[in-house]
């Protein structure tokens, strides 16, 4: 039986599911009540963003592309000669106790490995052990109304790193920079910016990939565009094949998403959203086009296929 929230769930409602119960979350070999989760002071991913993370969701208990995740999850870590302390069966595996514990089927998979403790210096090496952790949850970016109508976004000012500084294709805890532009778009009333790089081209969006339609085919920046080459993204464009829709990554201006007839993002948690204005002004008809509806209702159908799991 759902049970009111009490003030001190209102006031913390991320630690509690929709019934009003203390979310469990799996913290280096222990399920424990997240308010009796503890990680270090001296933690480097909490002094120093000195850690790899993946957001990815688990849909009628099946782990949306859970290999993807996990790969890069090794990647990004390999990239900063962090040494994860599980296999990826066990990430797997602890992905699904965590999930497990809380009863959750469909929901937000956070999963984070940190440096951890180390003291005050900058040494990564002195660090006594990794920390792994696994947060499961609901998730809502976006209100319901935005993925019927589309959704408004700007163009940022903050520009994303350049790739030579630190590479955005490691999923990294550091995520400052895009902190920075997302203030901007709240700033101005909106929930997702548009970042360029140092260059002026298209990079991404502070969460989410972005994709551009016009005349019936499909662009999104590549790599070194400064980007984080999203799984989502990467099956959005398996799925344009499947369908042929043309999609091709190139570079692209501002004035290929003004001027385009649809543009969307994707991500994780996103999924796939249009984009109904950039910077107050309508992309397209202003709303939700053909090509992204289609995308949209296919990804969903692929999804309900493929659940539950057996």
């Amino acid at each position: 039986m759902t049970t009111a929230p009490t003030g001190k769930q209102q006031q913390n409602q991320w630690l509690y599911n929709a019934d009003g119960e203390e979310l469990r979350v799996w913290i280096d070999g222990e399920i424990l009540p997240a308010s009796q989760a503890q990680l270090s002071i001296f933690d480097h991913g909490a002094l120093y963003g000195d850690g790899v993370f993946e957001g990815i969701r688990a849909y009628g208990g099946r782990i949306f592309q859970c290999a993807s995740h996990i790969e890069r999850l090794f990647h990004s870590a390999e990239c900063i000669r962090l040494e994860i302390p599980y296999s990826r069966g066990e990430i797997e595996q602890l992905m699904r106790d965590t999930l497990k514990a809380n009863n959750l089927e469909d929901a937000y998979i956070r999963l984070v490995v940190t440096r951890g403790p180390g003291g005050l210096g900058l040494n990564p090496f002195l660090c006594e052990h990794a920390c792994t952790y696994c947060i499961t949850g609901a998730l809502r970016l976006y209100p319901d109304d935005f993925y019927r109508k589309g959704m408004p976004i700007i163009v940022a000012k903050r520009l994303r790193i350049p790739i030579e500084c630190l590479d955005p294709r490691i999923k990294s805890l550091n995520y400052l920079n895009n902190i920075l532009a997302k203030i901007e778009a709240i700033d101005a009333g909106v929930l997702e910016a548009v970042m360029l790089n140092t260059d002026g081209f298209v990079a991404e969006c502070t969460g989410d990939n972005i994709f551009v339609v016009r005349d019936g085919a499909i662009a999104t920046p590549p790599g070194e565009a400064g980007i984080l080459e999203g799984v989502t993204r990467a099956f959005v464009m398996s799925m344009c094949k499947e369908l042929n829709i043309p999609c091709q990554e190139r570079m692209l201006k501002l004035d290929d998403l003004r001027g385009a007839d649809e543009v969307f993002l994707t991500g994780t948690a996103a999924e796939i959203i249009a984009v109904s204005q950039i910077d107050g002004d309508p992309v397209g008809k202003g709303e939700e086009g053909p090509i992204t509806c289609t995308l949209r209702e296919q990804f969903h159908a692929i999804i309900k296929a493929c659940a539950p799991e057996g």
